[in-house]
């Protein structure tokens, strides 16, 4: 408890308050841009890239606080909501040529291009919930007759634990596991989200729990005299707020720099074993990202060694680029050109029992942080 309460002191939380107010009104001109989303009043505009980071300025009212002049875009930090649907009809194929899905429940409500694997579960094909990777294991042991594929979605987060899976079925002997995989890299969508002509970043508030694989000098690359300030930040409300008056501080001395103020967590070279298990079984690859397209080297695919394990190769499938609903704007809430409340099916007929896009379905999408949140 007193962990927590440390970091969501309300008299601390004030005292920053008055920190970034101060820091805002002496902001130069030049860093107040043409209003976010098509508003009238001009704004410095900070990125979150993580989904956890905008589940939790959503929780602890923090946009609420903070100057006008200070808009937070939420980024495509939500590993959910940035695979493509073409990922989902290529799972629901699987599981209706009787292939057994194992996958975390996140992904059960997804939209894929026409239906969704809770449909698809309820016609009577196996698709199974799991809190861990080693589900899949388990079950390829158990039903050494079936063919079991573990969805593997996620940022560098995710990915180790998705491949500790494979290094024990090898070692197991066990051969009818493979992985529908879809890891995304964060450094790649942030280099081309700067480099994007509809988006004007001042700043990015870095992920956390990415940050603690690849480690603080990953964002290197986008700072200095042509970059953005870089803060890399914790969850809690203390842990945010920090990290805006961090980056408020660069943009007013005109520095832009990492600066890990998560630094019980992260290191500067990351999560060495982690990484070292990815070299070993992946490669880059170009991805498509649901609303931002595809972006080169911005993924991780099995190499050809490991090909018995990808369950594109074993089962001779392949994932396309899906279709989405086109009245629904989740693809530019992702890209961050857009806010949930900009999209007319929001909290109307989009809604967390009846999604029409994954922003709505994951617990860090952006839609499902507004829906509970800030209506």
């Amino acid at each position: 408890m007193k962990y927590i309460e440390g970091f969501r002191n309300p008299g601390a939380a004030a005292a920053l308050r008055e920190d970034i107010r101060a820091l805002t009104e002496a902001l130069p001109p030049s860093l107040l841009r043409q209003g976010y989303g098509g508003q009238a009043n001009r704004t410095t505009n900070i990125m979150e890239v993580c989904g956890s980071h905008t589940m939790a300025i959503a929780r602890y009212g923090i946009r609420d606080i903070l100057p006008s002049q200070i808009k937070l875009i939420s980024g495509p930090g939500c590993p959910v909501c940035v695979t493509d649907a073409g990922y989902i009809d290529t799972a629901i194929e699987l599981a209706r040529r009787g292939v057994t899905i194992v996958t975390f429940g996140d992904m059960l409500n997804v939209p894929g291009s026409d239906t969704s694997l809770a449909a698809v579960r309820s016609e009577g094909h196996s698709i199974e919930i799991c809190y861990s990777p080693l589900r899949a294991l388990e079950l390829a042991r158990e039903f050494p007759e079936r063919e079991i594929v573990f969805l593997a979605i996620g940022f560098e987060t995710t990915v180790a634990p998705a491949l500790a899976v494979i290094d024990q079925a090898i070692a197991a002997g066990v051969e009818n596991l493979s992985l529908l995989v879809a890891f995304k890299l964060v450094p790649p969508a942030l280099a081309a989200l700067m480099t994007d002509p509809d988006l004007q970043i001042d700043a990015f508030l870095c992920p956390a729990h990415v940050s603690a694989i690849i480690g603080a000098d990953a964002y290197q690359p986008f700072t200095g005299s042509e970059g953005v300030p870089c803060v890399i930040a914790g969850f809690e409300p203390l842990d945010i707020l920090l990290g805006l008056k961090g980056i408020l501080t660069q943009l007013g001395s005109g520095i832009a720099e990492v600066d890990n103020q998560y630094s019980r967590v992260v290191t500067d070279a990351g999560n060495r074993r982690a990484q070292a298990l990815m070299e070993t079984y992946l490669e880059p690859a170009d991805v498509s990202w649901r609303g931002i397209g595809v972006i080169p080297a911005s993924g991780l695919a099995l190499k050809a060694e490991w090909s018995r394990y990808d369950a594109e190769q074993r089962h001779n499938v392949r994932v396309e680029v899906g279709k989405m609903d086109p009245a629904c704007r989740c693809g530019d809430v992702i890209k961050g050109i857009a806010s949930p409340f900009d999209c007319p099916m929001f909290g109307n007929v989009c809604t967390p029992s009846s999604p029409f896009g994954p922003c709505m379905v994951s617990s860090e999408g952006s839609c499902a942080a507004y829906y509970k949140y800030s209506r």
